[in-house]
């Protein structure tokens, strides 16, 4: 069984939605992101495939594949992986190595998660899919990079009154920038 991993830029104050400007997809700015971007490209290694629904593919197809002069390697990385995504009105993704799931996505992602071949699948922004996957019970992991910003409002990773009594923390990390890297476990 293949493991479900879902990672979320979350803001302290609980928010996945970017609603403002608290978070950017490449080391951009005054602020010093090397280590969080190593971080990410060590978590690549880990993964073989990218799940997505389908408004965060459509922004991710519109944006990486452009970027020719990124060096964070997220680019080379996000075309070359195999990527899943969830919709039941997307027929042609567009996308090298790209997936259309139409069916049930509890039931896609549960059948990912059977075959055996592969590493880890991750789950990226989505919040409708990851509320799904979440209220399913189909997660295996959290990883959350938490950015020192309040937004005061937005979606969050848990559906509303989606309770998991505990979790258990494999890992915290605080990077330079005041990021912090927090994963969990279901108890």
């Amino acid at each position: 069984m293949r493991k479900l991993v879902v990672t979320q830029n979350v803001t302290v104050d609980g928010s996945i939605e970017m609603l403002t400007d608290w978070f950017s997809p490449q080391n951009q700015g005054d602020t010093d992101r090397d280590d969080v971007v190593e971080e990410i490209r060590r978590q690549d290694g880990e993964s073989d495939a990218l799940l997505l629904g389908r408004r965060t593919f459509e922004d991710f197809r519109g944006y990486w594949p452009l970027q020719t002069s990124d060096t964070s390697g997220i680019t080379d990385y996000l075309n070359r992986v195999r990527k899943y995504v969830v919709s039941g009105t997307l027929t042609e993704p567009g996308w090298e190595n790209s997936t259309v799931l139409t069916g049930d996505p509890v039931e896609e992602v549960a059948a990912l998660k059977a075959r055996d071949a592969g590493k880890e699948i991750v789950l990226t922004g989505s919040i409708s899919l990851a509320h799904a996957v979440i209220a399913a019970g189909l997660v295996d992991e959290y990883r959350l990079f938490v950015h020192p910003a309040v937004q005061g409002g937005g979606r969050g990773l848990f559906p509303e009154g989606h309770v998991i009594p505990r979790l258990r923390l494999l890992a915290s990390r605080t990077f330079r920038s005041g990021i912090t890297l927090q994963r969990y476990a279901p108890a």
